[in-house]
């Protein structure tokens, strides 16, 4: 657990240090197609790196924040939801932590959760009125801890932060796309006209693959965590249906979430923006909810996960039934 909080930390500002050089090297890139000049460049480059690391302690002080306001959350008391409020309590001793995180509700039918802060004494746990309505206390405590997982494990800023500067690489590059499809800037460069095209043609690869590729590690990352959080979370409850029934609730109900976006997708506990898919593209924010399942029924069966794959299909043609608790060995 602490060498996971550990690499956390690190990855934590490692992320704020490239995330500044990326857009760095953008603003060079901006500069210089704009102006024709690498002097312009060196001029956009300076601006380009003030402004990311200025949005960098944004993204890490006021992160969450900006997470909750875009979901739609409202902060809750314990009075307005003691079921809730009891199972993060529950939950919040379970993972050793000294105070519980704030708790949102999400006023949307669609059956989801996510948690987000800086670290567990600034963190917040947001659900939605689905996600309450629709699972019982063992499901919605699978939910719970897995969040406070995320909390513990620290995974909450270093999602947060991704969150937040992966959609500003996003948003410098789509606005130099957009100058260039209406023709501003373009001079000629120093080197005549041939070194301006050449110029032009990698200010426009670059913005089109560096938030391709911010995003691509963004959803990698992701994934990885949502594994390990499962994990913990059976850790915490003792209990791999609950998460397991929670999981198969969410994957199969209809509901879409309106309030979720792609700056904040991998926060949930799964991906609210599509329909469930059985293997993980590159660009996917969640491993396949199908395998995640799979692993969880391996763990009640007593199973290490590595041999849950050779059960893969008799879990799938078991159906629901393959909740049901393994029967006591004689």
């Amino acid at each position: 657990m602490y060498e996971q909080i550990n690499r956390n930390r690190r990855a934590s500002w490692l992320l704020m240090v490239v995330v500044v050089a990326i857009l760095a090297a953008l603003g060079y890139v901006v500069g210089a197609v704009s102006t024709g000049t690498s002097a312009g460049g060196l001029s956009f480059l300076g601006l380009f790196g003030v402004v990311a690391v200025a949005w960098s302690l944004v993204a890490y002080f006021t992160g969450d924040k900006m997470a909750l306001a875009v979901s739609g959350a409202r902060r809750i008391s314990h009075e307005q939801e003691p079921r809730l409020w009891n199972v993060v309590e529950e939950m919040t001793i379970a993972a050793g932590l000294g105070q519980p995180p704030q708790v949102y509700v999400i006023e949307d039918p669609a059956p989801n959760a996510f948690a987000t802060g800086r670290d567990p004494a600034h963190s917040a746990i947001a659900v939605t009125r689905g996600l309450l309505d629709k699972l019982d206390r063992n499901e919605l405590q699978g939910v719970v801890a897995h969040e406070m997982a995320h909390v513990r494990n620290y995974d909450i800023r270093f999602a947060t932060l991704v969150g937040v500067l992966v959609g500003l690489i996003a948003l410098v590059a789509d606005l130099f796309l957009r100058a260039r499809w209406f023709g501003f800037g373009g001079r000629r460069g120093e080197g005549g006209g041939s070194a301006g095209v050449v110029l032009v043609l990698v200010g426009l690869v670059f913005a089109i693959v560096a938030p391709l590729a911010a995003r691509a590690v963004q959803f990698m990352i992701s994934r990885r965590r949502e594994l390990l959080a499962d994990g913990t979370a059976v850790e915490l409850t003792r209990d791999p249906l609950g998460l397991a029934g929670a999981l198969q609730k969410i994957a199969a109900d209809p509901a879409g979430l309106r309030m979720a976006n792609r700056a904040t997708a991998h926060l949930y506990i799964a991906n609210p923006l599509r329909k469930v898919k059985k293997s993980a593209g590159l660009f996917d924010t969640h491993p396949p909810i199908e395998l995640r399942i799979e692993l969880l029924l391996a763990m009640a069966r007593g199973q290490a996960p590595a041999t849950a794959a050779r059960d893969r299909r008799q879990t799938a043609s078991d159906g629901d039934a393959s909740l049901a608790p393994p029967s006591a060995s004689p």
